[in-house]
């Protein structure tokens, strides 16, 4: 009956089994835990099993679960295989004193280092157990820690692992199937602690692994209960590493480390450290973030550093502790240490002084720039007993000093300066950028100039920029979210980048990031709409021309076909040639395809180009069109006709005489611009008028038979003849008229002589005069020239021989005609003195001071009286060559 009872309780648990196998897998926690073996002959109070089982259990491994006096559930095992001596195992947490202690009695039985599977078969034994994901997540690794220190040694001890890998909870079978287990080999790593490693993919790490232990050393057969875990609860992460310490800009010691492990969610960090200065400090924090601040930092003083990572909510396993990492402060500490800002801002400097052993207070330190410029006291603040403050108002930008790219700020006490100092870098990032768009409003490009800041070695600049759907703002600002633009340098010492395709009406905001050491800098955002930036295409088709009749130069175009604004246009023009001086024309009529206006002379070519711009003014102005050339052409007819004379061969007393017209050709001015032929128009009382064309020749022969003759020459161009002619009247009696009293030459020089005359009274109306002259030792012809009415003396410039004859001859010329000549053959000798009054003599005076030594001593005898006729006396440079170009101010010093 006995038997039958024992049967009966047991297919009963073997049922209790199958309908609660996992519920009853023990679940694997981020900490230790303890797994308890031992032998049929021990007891353990920590242990309930139901009565009868272990005696009458074969070939079976059944599970339980019970639950201390002190409420710890535990889990067993009881394994029998009719051959080899079966132990059982159950978990166990450490704290349990009971069942440790229970054990560790046991422990301290087994202390040979030479123990056997028979110790094993009397005694059990207890492992420290540590299951965890390593950091890389590919990992799972079981840790066993074995009571007996060289374990290692024992030949025949083996662990292994058994593991089977599940989906979600829910989706696990009731039983799981032996088959499904796959067995991994532990390793002994070192002297009593195994180690077992379970690849997991981590796509599974929210799967659920199921596992355990089997520990054979020759007939003993350790095997541990069912175990569950999630992979993803029980990861542990890598240690931090980069471990650093710097002196932050408000004088805090910043604590910073990297997570070396990539995991999906959110860490802690456990911070130990230690400050060894005046007094012990210590500190143990945990934080979120990758870096923690520790306050009161002072000069001298020696922090170490450890760290260690841990998941921040739910399980996990803390990392291993990073290596110790060590600061030391430094005897004067700057807050910050470097600064790196734009001109014009305002900077402030702290630090904090310790001089031979002692802290100096702030109201003793001094600070001084580049140790060559103490700072005005003015500029410092007292912050606390220890801490200085100086401040930089309106910083310039730093001027380079050989290789220091900075200015050097030492804070000092009143004795001394510490050489250490603190940097401050000022850059100047007033930089103006401009942009364009092309004619065919495709694109758009920007530049600006580095000049500033190239010059500082190991700067690097970029255009960044924000694009809004429309417009700019009233007032840009830097965009958080930006594209940087290619940028390159060109020769001109421009960086330009391009933007292409644009859009026209949108808002492009744009700066420069000047990126140094330190950090970057960025300049003030400007925004451009590539409508309102066009630089138009030049004007096309473009002519130049003279107008006919009216004489003004016309210049006309064909408009650009972008953009489709008004545009007024701006024309220069100016005489062709290797150095054009151009003058600017003005059109604002966005209409106008052409303009006509004024030129001063109207016989040459002249050069014209068209450049337009948008009429509100947005924009640039296009390029230069292609230059346009006029061409000489007749543009008038004639101003005047040309200047006459005649020679009269024979008396002209005679009735029939032969004349000889003459008449100078006309200057381009006067003929606008060319004369083709000349006509001579005759009139007489008895024959009347008739003309006589004579083509290009300027002069005509023809016979004077009546009392009076009129002539006129009319010029003649592709336009039309002159209106404005000249008339000289031959009349025989007009030929006796005599009204010139008297005539004198006086020469200056080989080129200049000077003519003077006097007339009587007339009651002829006098014209003008012509003058003729000519070498009598020589068959030349006579010259001439017309000299107006009102003159009464004239400079003749000419090519004189002082010692050859000339004939002067002065034709009075009436309406009525020419009258009686006066006609001298040589040059006045009279005495010099009585011409002083005479103002053509004098002008000679500064020649003869250059020229003779006897005439310089008269003239220092009379100097006042000379130097006051000079002057009165003085020659117009334009009449008289060898006066022009001569200082008379200077003369007049040397007199």
């Amino acid at each position: 009956m006995t038997w039958q009872k024992y049967y009966v309780i047991f297919l009963h648990w073997e049922f209790l089994y199958a309908i609660t196998a996992f519920n009853l897998a023990y679940p694997v926690t981020p900490w230790k835990f303890q797994l308890f073996c031992m032998p049929q002959n021990v007891t353990n109070n920590c242990i309930l099993l139901p009565d009868g089982i272990l005696k009458n259990t074969s070939n079976m491994s059944v599970d339980y679960e019970a639950t201390d006096e002190d409420g710890l559930k535990s889990s067993g095992a009881y394994i029998s295989d009719g051959s080899n001596t079966t132990l059982y195992c159950y978990f166990g947490s450490g704290q349990d004193k009971n069942c440790s202690s229970g054990m560790n009695n046991i422990e301290r039985k087994a202390v040979d280092s030479t123990t056997n599977s028979s110790v094993l078969q009397q005694l059990g034994a207890n492992w420290n157990i540590q299951c965890w994901m390593k950091g890389d997540l590919t990992l799972f690794i079981c840790s066993m820690e074995s009571l007996f220190k060289n374990s290692c040694k024992n030949g025949d001890l083996k662990v292994n692992l058994s593991y089977t890998l599940h989906g979600m909870r829910e989706e696990l079978p009731v039983v799981p199937q032996t088959d499904s287990f796959q067995a991994v080999q532990c390793i002994c790593r070192a002297e009593g602690c195994w180690e077992c490693h379970v690849p997991v993919l981590t796509a599974k790490l929210n799967s659920t692994l199921l596992m355990y232990l089997k520990i054979t050393s020759g007939g003993a057969i350790f095997q541990s209960p069912l175990m569950s875990v999630q992979p993803i609860n029980v990861v542990k992460p890598d240690p931090p590493v980069g471990l650093h310490m710097e002196i932050t800009d408000d004088g805090n010691l910043k604590i910073s480390w990297y997570s070396s492990t990539s995991v999906p969610f959110p860490l802690q960090y456990q911070v130990k450290y230690s400050e060894n200065s005046t007094v012990l400090r210590e500190g143990d924090e945990i934080v979120s973030a990758t870096s923690l601040l520790v306050d009161g930092v002072l000069p001298g003083s020696s922090y170490e550093v450890q760290v260690r990572v841990k998941r921040l909510d739910g399980p996990g396993v803390w990392s291993d502790w990073s290596s110790p990492h060590v600061f030391t402060t430094q005897d004067v500490i700057y807050f910050p240490a470097k600064i790196l800002t734009s001109a014009g801002s305002n900077v402030s400097f702290h630090c904090i002084y310790k001089h031979a052993n002692q802290l100096v207070s702030s109201t003793k330190i001094v600070w001084w720039m580049n140790l060559a410029e103490k700072i005005p006291q003015s500029q410092y603040t007292v912050v606390s007993d220890l801490v200085s403050k100086v401040t930089f108002p309106n910083v310039k930008a730093t001027k380079l000093r050989g290789k220091f790219t900075y200015d050097a700020v030492y804070c000092c006490s009143e004795q001394e300066c510490h050489h250490r100092y603190a940097e401050l870098h000022v850059i100047d990032v007033n930089i103006n950028i401009s942009c364009e768009t092309d004619g065919y409003l495709t694109k758009m490009t920007c530049r600006w100039s580095a000049n500033p800041i190239q010059s500082h070695v190991g700067n690097s600049l970029q255009l960044r920029y924000h694009r809004s759907s429309l417009y700019c703002s009233d007032s840009p600002s830097i965009h958080p979210v930006s594209e940087p633009k290619d940028c390159h340098l060109q020769r001109n010492g421009f960086y330009e980048c391009v933007f292409q395709p644009i859009f026209l009406l949108s808002g492009y905001t744009m700066w420069i990031t000047v990126n140094h050491s330190l950090g970057s800098l960025n300049s003030l955002p400007t925004c451009v709409v590539p409508d309102s930036v066009v630089r138009p295409l030049p004007p096309s088709s473009v002519k130049a021309e003279m107008t006919v009749n009216i004489g003004f130069l016309k210049v006309s175009w064909e408009k650009p076909l972008f953009p489709e604004n008004n545009l007024q246009f701006q024309i220069r023009y100016g005489l062709s040639g290797k150095e054009i001086q151009w003058k600017m024309h003005e059109v604002h009529d966005a209409k106008s395809k052409s303009a006509s206006f004024p030129v001063p002379d109207l016989c040459v070519v002249y050069a014209a180009q068209v450049r337009c711009k948008r009429l509100d003014g947005l924009g640039y102005w296009s390029n230069w069109s292609n230059p346009a050339y006029t061409a000489v052409m007749d543009v008038k007819v004639p101003k005047r006709g040309p200047e006459l004379w005649r020679i009269i061969h024979g008396d002209i007393t005679e009735k029939e005489n032969n004349v000889t017209l003459l008449w100078k050709p006309l200057t381009q001015s006067d003929s606008l611009c060319s004369v083709r032929r000349y006509v001579v128009k005759h009139h007489t009382s008895h024959n009347g008028t008739w003309s006589e064309d004579v083509g290009n020749r300027t002069q005509l022969t023809f016979l004077w038979t009546e009392q009076a003759h009129t002539v006129s020459v009319l010029a003649i161009n592709s336009v039309g003849a002159s209106s404005a002619n000249f008339n000289l009247t031959f009349s025989r009696p007009m030929s006796k008229v005599n009204i010139v009293q008297s005539l004198s030459a006086y020469p200056l020089n080989s080129s200049c002589v000077i003519l003077s005359w006097m007339l009587s009274p007339s009651d002829y109306n006098l014209m003008y005069f012509i003058m003729e002259w000519k070498n009598l030792n020589e068959d030349d012809e006579n010259k001439w020239l017309r000299i107006p009415s009102t003159v009464k003396k004239y400079y003749i410039h000419d090519y004189f021989i002082p010692i050859e004859k000339y004939q002067f001859s002065l034709y009075p010329v009436f309406m009525e005609g020419v009258g009686k000549p006066k006609i001298i053959n040589s040059f006045t000798q009279d005495d010099i003195n009585k011409h002083q009054n005479d103002a053509g003599l004098f002008v000679i005076v500064p020649i003869i001071i250059s020229s003779s030594v006897l005439l310089l001593g008269t003239l220092l005898i009379s100097h006042q009286r000379m130097k006051k006729l000079f002057w009165e006396d003085v020659p117009n440079p334009k009449n008289c060559s060898w006066a022009q170009g001569l200082n008379f101010q200077k003369r007049t010093d040397i007199l």
